[in-house]
């Protein structure tokens, strides 16, 4: 099929490249000159793992091309992907800006009948709102479809090219016969594709991402209460992993959730159950208790220095929100940063992928390392944030020689209470026992 995609941020790039590795042609379109010139050059702005080898190869092959002329983008396409941001308003609403001006200039460029695919994630209704804009400037027939990502920062690709299930919302015939042949190549082991309502398929984000926000935050609140009872958060979690009505998946403590989908999907869906006058009092505390669990190691720090963290160096492990990406969207390690910064303390961080993007936020009022033993050097303490491979078995004796004090504060619970107390270690994690050593 000839397939357009607009817009190519992180969403757009894999989806055009997933697609055209399943054969079809695409052509992505976007306004920024920049961004399309280096991407003709192969160069891939965002670090996601296995998509490079698949960019490469479709590039190469003629399949997957770019530009930033929407008329030269559109020009023959079955199918158009709208893949546009979606950024959140200071009330959590959802500004629909770039989709809606975008569905403006399309409709006097439709030739022929065309599937146009709400990919960006919107609030419910907003379907009609793009078929509204398109009919105004076009007598020609197409349809809209609601396609919502479920992609995973770091296994996206694995995620669209081996979907556990494709939500697909019309009500056209015509439109689903397209999309189902657009998506059986994907599916060829069984996993549904589930067409619905497009009301319903706006919806499906929506709901999938709040409960898995849900879902983290409850396993959180269940941590700060082992702490109050002496109970092991990670035994908790095994014993209610196992049931199959709850699953494993999601239940690890920490210092919250982050991201680029999270946050803003948590507060979009508050915001449009308080225009119908619905109060969600589940997604409220999701939010609430997210914000502070965040910094929820920082007081306990305090309290270890004496309450003054004033001249103290902090080494920092992990600035991304996930590991396997350089996205910083909403990280705990931004609050982190800023706190320990007002307290009077010095930072020095180290994470594999996204320090580039911290130094646009933080420039030189923290210190950037080459590793993360860099960052330990005459360190008073260590601060892990993102749960990075790399950190998972580190050297514990070069880490105790590089510090100035043995002590560790863990927002991921990466080690065993009884690793950290053998080697030394003053160790405060989440949900489980404070290991004391002097």
């Amino acid at each position: 099929m000839n397939i357009t995609v607009v817009g190519t941020g992180y969403v757009g790039l894999v989806t055009g490249t997933c697609l055209a590795e399943t054969g079809n042609h695409i052509m992505c379109v976007d306004i920024d000159e920049k961004k399309i010139e280096s991407l003709q050059n192969g160069n891939i702005p965002i670090y996601e793992p296995g998509l490079e080898i698949l960019f490469e190869r479709n590039v190469r092959q003629g399949r997957l091309s770019f530009t930033t002329s929407l008329e030269e983008g559109v020009d023959g396409a079955e199918i158009i992907f709208l893949a546009l941001p979606t950024p959140p308003d200071e009330n959590g609403s959802v500004d629909l800006t770039f989709i809606l001006r975008v569905a403006d200039k399309l409709g006097p460029l439709l030739k022929n009948y065309t599937v146009i695919v709400d990919k960006s994630t919107v609030p419910v209704g907003t379907y009609k709102k793009v078929r509204d804009r398109i009919a105004a400037g076009t007598d020609v027939e197409f349809d809209i479809v609601s396609n919502p990502e479920f992609l995973r920062e770091g296994v996206a690709v694995e995620d669209f090219m081996k979907p556990d299930r494709v939500v697909v919302g019309t009500t056209s015939e015509k439109a689903q016969k397209i999309m189902n042949e657009l998506f059986t190549p994907l599916v060829r082991q069984g996993n549904p594709i589930l067409f619905m309502d497009e009301r319903s398929a706006e919806l499906t984000k929506y709901a999938a991402n709040a409960f898995l926000a849900t879902k983290i935050t409850f396993m959180n609140e269940i941590a700060n209460l082992c702490e109050k009872l002496g109970a092991n958060v990670d035994a908790v979690r095994k014993g209610i992993g196992t049931d199959d009505r709850i699953g494993k998946r999601f239940l690890f403590a920490g210092i919250g959730y982050g991201g680029s989908c999270f946050p803003k999907d948590v507060r979009a869906l508050a915001n449009s159950s308080v225009e119908v006058d619905y109060d969600f009092k589940i997604l409220n505390a999701v939010m609430q208790v997210n914000s502070s669990q965040k910094t929820k190691l920082i007081p306990l720090m305090n309290d270890y220095f004496s309450d003054s963290l004033e001249g103290k160096i902090i080494a920092l492990w992990g600035l991304a929100f996930k590991p396997s990406t350089d996205d910083v969207r909403e990280a705990p390690s931004l609050d982190n940063i800023r706190l320990l910064l007002e307290a009077g303390a010095s930072v020095r961080a180290y994470d594999p992928e996204a320090m580039e993007h911290v130094k646009k936020i933080f420039g030189d009022k923290i210190i950037f390392c080459k590793d993360e033993y860099e960052a330990l050097k005459n360190a008073d303490a260590l601060l892990i944030v993102t749960e990075w491979p790399v950190f998972r078995s580190p050297d514990f004796d070069k880490m105790a020689n590089l510090m100035n004090h043995k002590v560790v504060f863990d927002g991921r619970n990466l080690y065993a209470t009884d690793t950290m107390k053998n080697h030394g270690f003053t160790y405060f994690s989440i949900g489980r026992e404070y290991i004391h050593e002097e």
